[in-house]
């Protein structure tokens, strides 16, 4: 039905009733803005967690073409507004009070404006609830006419939940701003079909209104007549700012009011906004994402204001250069109304799903800011407020950080409208200072949740820890209580003898396999029977390469030591002095014993252990000589099937027992699984015989990669012996910064891609940092030590 019959609407507390400006911008039609040189999509344009970049530098993409998608339940995906090259990804400065910079993937157009593949649903009507759901989701909707708020959240009601009255709200109240009037005026037809698909939707049981202040007369005329034959109502009402604020809209409408902190769908309501309304058509009925929408180009400081058609990602000085912009006029450039929006730093600020306005006032329009006077208590700011909230006294508590107190007088329902700080007569910025303690209040909100799980976490992890200690005492204590038993029983029975004798084999056993305790078995028999062993020659080389392999490990932890200035370096010198005794001794030993015994045979074993190494990287690679790329390919799967096994089994221990090093372990499986994979595919592609392909070995190799590696690890070895003290420090500083910056830049790429595993990158960078400065501090510690 038409709805031309008088229906009551209801008034809202406050509000007020600022010059409107909006004749200037609906003189013309509205117009393609065309396509500019240039195109930046920021990931984050809509309330939520930003979207995750799927195209890469030099990558081609069409029109309508996803190029970052959704992360997380609130969240949607962004689409290329036309065809062309993805030439960067990289910070550039967004749509934002602070002027910052984020993530935005920068596009080249091409000039053909190609459509990509267009997926349109043919008949909603008769298509559940979820796929459509899943559809506007795709299509990138978000909320065009305030904080972006994700459309398929907000249609995504329960289906216990009864909506009674489902609300378009084509107000506009703010001045200048007229984006939805040109809208309703020129597709009024497109905004019934909308209101038409948001009925399936949300089948509201009793009403669908599309609610219009009475200052747009040309838009309600043009909505009444689309409307027709539709059981739709166009309501129009006096107009007052700010009733275009969801929860004063549908006070007006309806007369109920929405709780504090509550939602509309609490009262069976649920409201969208004109644009957004198109847009859900265009992506059902066509298949056409969310690429462009209606910015309102206005201000005496441009020769021509009107209403642009603009793609998503338009630099905002290529809309101003369309229309006379006088950068000398211009007071300040302000992205969105004269109330709530916002000075924009930076004239290559792109247009995104919310921008429905630009505003390029002269200082005679709207005057630049006069310094803020003491409050004097007058109450208009109270009077004005459309919440029935306190102002006054939420400024003092907002100057004096009382956050507590500025919840308790419901801070979290100002609408940031406006309204106090055009009463207030002393010129203070009131709204200002609300929207800071709000973030204020979110960022330590944030802190005590993540103080929370830390404290969750480690409070698992002691009594995890408790429990283990009391496990392993009990079993202590029952071995204790058996083993006394055991000898009250043997003492009685007489097996003593028995027992020491099964000791004395298990002690034999463990000798045998240790060449340093068999070493000490042997003292031990020379002292209890005055004889001794006649040593051979393979028991005293076994001997100095145990010798060798404690000073290579001494000397090791001593460097360490040094470098990182410890306290300790005093007790490791020693040890390894003692240890560099030791291993004289034993070489001593075994060659008086090949000067005693010329014709003992052996093993022609080396001692050197970079021989060692040598002869087992020739063992190896003869080995390896001897198989075909297809074993060894199967021996590579076969390894990594044998890793992945031990990799799942700590990883489920882990989740079982809520360890610290979850991530870690998940991490590692993951990383498992892609090379077990990767390494069937190639074990899949060889064929049943493959002949040996041999490579060019490059410039100074041997083409032989043990080989290769051999003469790497003895330079390397022999770099390291010549080195000084100073040297040695020097390379421990450079070494340490070389990780360092590794590290950050593998932060950088985590927190790019809102990766799981931030927390454990910050912790790395953070103790590199501190190893960096132990060494840093020890480095000039022996520099004072030398000069001085």
């Amino acid at each position: 039905m038409s709805a031309a019959r008088s229906r009551k609407v209801w008034d809202i507390h406050g509000g007020i009733h600022p010059a409107e400006n909006k004749q200037q911008s609906t003189q013309l039609p509205i117009t393609a803005a065309g396509i500019p040189d240039e195109l930046i999509f920021p990931l984050s344009q809509h309330i939520g967690a930003p979207a995750a970049a799927i195209v890469e530098p030099g990558q081609k993409v069409l029109k309508g073409e996803m190029i970052a998608a959704a992360k997380g339940f609130v969240s949607v995906p962004v689409h290329a507004s036309t065809s062309g090259e993805v030439i960067a990804i990289e910070q550039r400065q967004i749509p934002h009070p602070s002027g910052m910079s984020a993530p935005c993937i920068i596009i080249k157009p091409d000039g053909l404006d190609q459509w990509g593949e267009r997926k349109s649903i043919a008949d909603y009507r008769n298509t559940d609830k979820k796929t459509l759901l899943d559809h506007i989701r795709e299509s990138g909707i978000a909320g065009m006419g305030g904080a972006g708020f994700p459309s398929a959240i907000k249609l995504g009601t329960r289906d216990d939940q009864v909506i009674e009255t489902l609300i378009i709200n084509g107000t506009e109240c703010e001045p200048y701003i007229t984006s939805d009037d040109m809208l309703m005026r020129e597709r009024a037809e497109q905004i019934i079909a909308g209101a038409n698909i948001l009925k399936h939707l949300i089948n509201p049981s009793k009403e669908t209104l599309i609610g219009v202040e009475d200052n747009k007369p040309e838009g309600i005329a043009a909505l009444r007549k689309a409307a027709e034959g539709f059981d739709i109502e166009i309501v129009s009402f006096p107009t007052k700012y700010p009733s275009g604020g969801e929860k004063q809209l549908i006070q007006i409408l309806t007369g109920k009011e929405v709780p504090s902190g509550g939602l509309p769908a609490d009262v069976g309501i649920v409201c969208q906004n004109i644009g957004t309304t198109v847009a859900i058509y265009k992506a059902v009925e066509f298949g056409e994402p969310l690429i462009s929408r209606i910015t309102t180009i206005t201000g005496f400081a441009c020769e021509q204001q009107r209403n642009f058609e603009v793609l998503l990602g338009t630099p905002v000085n290529y809309l101003l250069e369309r229309c006379g912009y006088q950068a000398k006029k211009c007071s300040r450039l302000i992205m969105g109304g004269p109330m709530m929006g916002f000075t924009l730093l930076s004239e290559q600020t792109p247009v995104v799903k919310t921008t429905n306005c630009i505003l390029a006032p002269t200082a005679e329009e709207i005057a630049p800011p006069t310094p803020a006077q003491a409050c004097i208590r007058c109450g208009l700011c109270a009077e004005a407020c459309p919440v029935s909230l306190l102002p006054q006294q939420m400024y003092w508590f907002a100057r004096g950080k009382e956050y507590d107190k500025l919840e308790a007088h419901n801070l979290a329902d100002c609408i940031e409208c406006g309204a106090c700080s055009y009463a207030c007569p002393s010129n203070i910025p009131l709204v200002q200072y609300y929207r800071a303690s709000k973030a204020d209040i979110r960022e330590q909100k944030q802190d005590a949740i993540k103080a929370e799980q830390s404290k969750a976490r480690f409070e698992a992890r002691q009594l995890r820890l408790e429990q283990q200690a009391a496990a392993k005492e009990a079993k202590r204590a029952e071995r204790k209580a058996a083993a006394e038993a055991r000898a009250a029983g043997n003492a009685a029975t007489g097996k003593g003898d028995a027992i020491q004798a099964a000791v004395d084999r298990a002690k034999a056993k463990k000798a045998a396999a240790d060449p340093a305790q068999a070493a000490i078995e042997k003292a031990k028999a020379k002292r209890a029977g005055g004889a001794e062993e006649a040593p051979t020659k393979e028991s005293l080389e076994k001997a100095l390469a145990a010798v060798e392999k404690r000073l290579a490990a001494a000397t090791e932890k001593l460097q360490q030591a040094e470098q990182q200035g410890a306290d300790t370096v005093d007790a490791f010198r020693t040890g390894v002095e003692k240890t560099k005794v030791k291993y004289e001794q034993a070489k001593q030993a075994l060659a008086e014993f090949a000067a005693n015994n010329p014709t003992a045979t052996t093993n022609n074993v080396s001692t050197d252990p970079a021989q060692q190494a040598i002869e087992r990287a020739k063992q190896k690679r003869a080995h390896q000589g001897d198989q075909s790329p297809q074993e060894k390919a199967q021996q590579a799967v076969s390894s990594l099937q044998t890793r992945l096994e031990k990799a799942e089994a700590k990883l489920k221990t882990a989740t079982e027992e809520n360890a610290d090093n979850l991530d870690i372990f998940s991490n590692t499986v993951n990383n498992l699984k892609e090379k077990l994979a990767a390494a069937e595919q190639e074990l899949a592609s060889l064929p049943a015989t493959e002949p040996e392909q041999q490579t060019d070995p490059q410039p100074g190799a041997t083409g032989d990669a043990a080989q290769d590696a051999i003469a790497r690890a003895l330079a390397k070895r022999e770099a390291a012996s010549k080195m000084t003290d100073e040297e040695r420090l020097q390379n421990a500083v450079d070494s340490i910064e070389k990780r360092l910056e590794k590290a950050k830049e593998k932060l950088a790429s985590a927190e790019q891609e809102g990766s799981d595993n931030i927390e454990l990158l910050t912790d790395a960078v953070a103790k590199m940092k501190l190893k960096l400065v132990d060494a840093k501090q020890a480095y000039a510690e022996y520099q004072q030590t030398k000069n001085g």
